[in-house]
C-alpha cells in the first residue's frame, strides 16, 4: 500500500521560508514522478513542482521561488519555498505517479496534505 506523508507546513511571514517534505512508502520510489500541488481556500488544486529523473519542472508562479528536490535512498520528496507570500497560503499535497501533468491527472497516490500560511 502506498502512503505518503506530509511535514513541514506553519505559520510564515512574507518573504519567509519554509521546507515541506514528503515521506513516501510502498513502492519502487526511485521510477515514479513526485509532485507538489496546493488548494488555496475557496479555489482549485493547483500544480507547483513536479520531479523526474530529468529534472524538475515549476508553476510560473513558484518558479524561481520554490525548488523540488528528492532523496531516492530516504524515499522522500521536499520542495524548498523562499521568498514566500500571501498567495502562497494554500494546503500543500504530496502526489505520486507516472506521468508529470500539470492537472495532477498522472498521479495516482496524493497525500493528506500540510498547512502553509503566510502572513503580511
Amino acid at each position: 500500500q502506498v502512503q505518503l506523508v506530509e511535514s513541514g507546513g506553519g505559520l510564515v511571514q512574507v518573504g519567509g521560508s519554509l521546507r515541506l517534505s514528503c515521506a513516501a512508502s510502498g513502492r519502487t520510489f526511485r521510477t515514479y514522478v513526485m509532485g507538489w500541488f496546493r488548494q488555496a481556500p475557496g479555489k482549485g488544486r493547483e500544480f507547483v513542482a513536479t520531479i523526474t529523473w530529468n529534472g524538475g519542472r515549476y508553476a510560473d508562479s513558484v518558479k524561481g521561488r520554490f525548488t523540488i528536490s528528492r532523496d531516492n535512498a530516504k524515499n522522500t520528496v521536499y520542495l524548498q519555498m523562499n521568498s514566500l507570500k500571501p498567495e502562497d497560503t494554500a494546503v500543500y499535497y504530496c502526489a505520486t505517479g507516472r506521468e508529470a501533468t500539470m492537472s495532477g491527472s498522472g498521479m495516482d497516490y496524493w497525500g493528506k496534505g500540510t498547512l502553509v500560511t503566510v502572513s503580511s
